[in-house]
């Protein structure tokens, strides 16, 4: 799955293609780390 990871507000928030909100984390480091439990 792509994912567009944004900073809003101070913590980043992941969408999908279709704009579509996903997750979001506190740091872009807790982002990825969420990315790879996801592919895995």
């Amino acid at each position: 799955m792509e994912l567009e990871l944004r900073t809003i507000n101070g913590h980043i928030e992941a969408f999908d293609r279709g704009g579509h909100f996903c997750f979001s984390a506190d740091t872009m480091q807790e982002a990825l780390e969420e990315l790879d439990l996801r592919a895995a």
